[in-house]
């Protein structure tokens, strides 16, 4: 009797079925190991490649069907340093400053892990300050365009209209993506500093922030392809 008693009760058999189907979707069960935190980032970056690749797409449509002049980048985008043109001067220094907030991410992203909080702040402040740098540049380019050339939304005095349009679109649009991740940033970075997610636990939303960065990061590579060297 006593070993009839210490023996486990089994498991209730698995209904068969469409009642089977509808324990199983009706149970709290996770498919996936993922936090929620990572796959709604996820989500949140599929969609916005999709928004990125229709005004990429949309800007190929224009600069191939326009029977105007279109600009040359490489004139427009050009710098004078001790009397010297240099051709995408401003925009080299911008992607180089990008290129390097992605290093200081991943590295960012590294010493979390390792829950070294300092380091871990440190270098995520850095990614931030890279990325103040990156829109005070666009900012400085921006001004440039429309002040000395005279370039505006809906018209451009060197040639194609649709120059302007296109180009405050897309880099203003990345440029906003640039902005809110520097917020982002320096948001984590002030609980890292804290030590709130020590007291959580985990150190997941720096690779959340970094899933994002790495993002923006990217996509200016193929705005820089697209507009800036075609």
């Amino acid at each position: 009797m006593t070993q009839n008693a210490s023996m486990s009760v089994p498991a209730p058999a698995q209904p068969d079925g469409l009642r089977g189907a509808s324990a199983d979707f009706a149970a709290d069960k996770q498919a996936f190991p993922v936090p929620w935190g990572k796959a709604m980032m996820w989500i949140f970056l599929i969609s916005d490649t999709f928004i990125f690749t229709c005004f990429l797409t949309s800007y190929m449509n224009v600069r191939m069907s326009t029977t105007e002049l279109w600009p040359n980048p490489s004139e427009v985008f050009a710098l004078t340093v001790g009397g010297t043109t240099v051709p995408l001067l401003l925009i080299a220094i911008m992607t180089m400053v990008l290129i390097t907030s992605s290093g200081t991410m991943a590295m960012a992203v590294n010493f979390g892990y390792q829950r070294h909080r300092q380091r871990t702040a440190a270098l995520l402040f850095a990614t931030a300050a890279l990325g103040i740098s990156f829109v005070g540049m666009q900012a400085f380019e921006w001004t440039k365009l429309i002040v000395d050339e005279g370039v505006r939304p809906w018209g451009n005095p060197m040639g194609a209209a649709q120059f302007g349009s296109s180009f405050f679109m897309i880099t203003g649009f990345h440029g906003l993506h640039v902005t809110g991740g520097v917020i982002y940033l320096s948001v984590v970075a002030s609980r890292v500093l804290s030590g709130f997610y020590d007291r959580k636990g985990t150190y997941e939303t720096v690779e959340v922030a970094g899933l994002y960065w790495h993002f923006v990061d990217l996509v200016w590579v193929f705005i820089f392809a697209f507009f800036y060297l075609w």
